[in-house]
């Protein structure tokens, strides 16, 4: 049910602040109060596409077996589904009603409990036809949401109480698009990370997680890139690590500091980096394909690089050991300190979403809505399961609590429509 009016959801104070870095402190905020049962950002608690290991959700399933509950979603996103609490959290774009939106649903049954309207009419008709215009995924820090937009012409972060009364909405930058908008916000201390790299008035910045007001700004290069910002703790340090635009940057992400910064990484990514403590890896697809490791410590140096082409789905590490999905359905191995293949199997289709991992197991869908089960293993690659969920599928799974949380689109005679599945085993 809708609990709010269009009118009261885009009341919310904008917040349009020319701060310059250094001017100001951020102010005081809560501490952010997830637990480990959430999946409450992009690619999950740990911002590496890895769960809790110790949850068992199901190898096997389909439209009979093991899924719990569906629940339609107006429109066309691609962002990933969120969980805090006993709420799941979507973006979405209502085309027949010319609105951005986010849409809250009951965790244990799937009812939709409110829609709140963010963005009116303007809608963009350009753009890669694998692009939606809720490509963002919402992050939570227990008590509010964020999530960005593009509209009309500008790149906009949204806050949200969670019962979805907008607090505050920042214009983040005028953005000249391309292929399409997709990055999503990363909550970091007192702070929301946002990225709006394109090839106008590019940025990284820093907004209070109270306020929406602007602490910090980095401008970027005048070229398109569709990576998220992403903090991890590598070499010693939590990083702020960012690639595209030729370059490969990590910064102090309470600052906008440099910590370092090299040429690598090519013009266009998507992927949000990974790390095994020591080495980041990094990927990319336009105008070359390229794969990475570079070492973290401020040495610039890269210890190996492929020409592996894995654009779109982010990567995962475990025990020293790098597994990817290829954009072209190929699953792969690498040894993280030495780049050495270690095996090659293919899985079938073409993948967008992001690979998750739980335990020494990991789920990858491709775009027709097939879900590989494979081992993470550096032994051989060891197929465990194969599920068919819907007809297409560009936005990643989260898997926590024991369940796997999917977007998924079901095309029955040529009418497309997204549903929100849940699947996990029958209690």
């Amino acid at each position: 049910m809708t609990r709010f009016s269009l009118a009261m959801a885009l009341s919310g104070l904008a917040v349009v602040s020319s701060m310059c870095r250094g001017e100001d402190k951020p102010a005081a905020a809560e501490p952010i109060a997830v637990s480990p049962g959430d999946w409450p950002w992009w690619r999950g608690p740990h911002r590496n596409g890895v769960a809790d290991a110790h949850q068992n959700p199901p190898l096997q399933w389909n439209d009979s077996e093991n899924l719990l509950w569906q629940a339609p979603v107006p429109g066309r996103g691609h962002g990933s589904p969120t969980i805090v609490g006993n709420q799941v959290f979507l973006g979405a774009a209502d085309h027949d009603r010319e609105l951005q939106l986010v849409l809250c649903f009951d965790r244990r049954s799937g009812e939709r409990l409110w829609e709140t309207p963010i963005h009116q009419g303007k809608f963009e008709t350009k753009g890669n036809n694998k692009s939606s215009l809720a490509s963002s995924t919402v992050a939570c820090d227990g008590r509010r949401l964020y999530i960005n937009f593009l509209h009309d012409g500008a790149i906009y972060t949204t806050a949200l109480s969670l019962s979805g009364e907008q607090l505050w909405q920042t214009k983040v930058t005028d953005y000249v698009l391309h292929q399409g908008f997709g990055s999503s916000p990363a909550v970091y201390q007192s702070l929301v990370l946002v990225s709006a790299d394109n090839k106008g008035a590019g940025l990284l910045a820093a907004l209070e997680r109270a306020t929406g007001k602007l602490v910090w700004k980095r401008e970027r290069p005048q070229l398109p890139n569709y990576t998220s910002p992403i903090v991890l703790t590598v070499a010693g340090r939590d990083q702020l690590l960012f690639t595209g635009c030729d370059l490969v940057t990590s910064l102090d992400p309470l600052t906008g500091e440099t910590i370092w910064e090299i040429p690598g990484a090519t013009t266009e990514c998507v992927t949000s980096t990974v790390t095994d403590g020591e080495h980041i890896f990094t990927s990319g697809g336009y105008p070359k394909n390229h794969l990475a490791a570079v070492r973290a410590d401020g040495s610039g140096k890269i210890a190996w690089e492929n020409g592996s082409r894995v654009y779109v789905p982010s990567m995962l590490v475990r025990d020293g050991y790098l597994y990817a999905v290829l954009d072209a359905g190929m699953a792969t191995c690498w040894k993280c300190d030495t780049g050495v293949e270690l095996w090659k199997n293919r899985l079938g289709g073409t993948f967008s979403a992001s690979p998750v991992m739980v335990g020494d197991k990991i789920f990858a869908v491709n775009e027709a809505g097939k879900t590989f089960v494979f081992k993470a293993a550096p032994e051989a690659f060891e197929l465990v399961g194969e599920n068919q969920l819907g007809d297409e599928v560009y936005a990643s799974p989260a898997i926590c609590g024991g369940r796997i949380y999917q977007r998924v689109a079901r095309i029955t005679d040529g009418r497309r429509q997204e549903m929100l599945c849940c699947v996990g085993r029958s209690e």
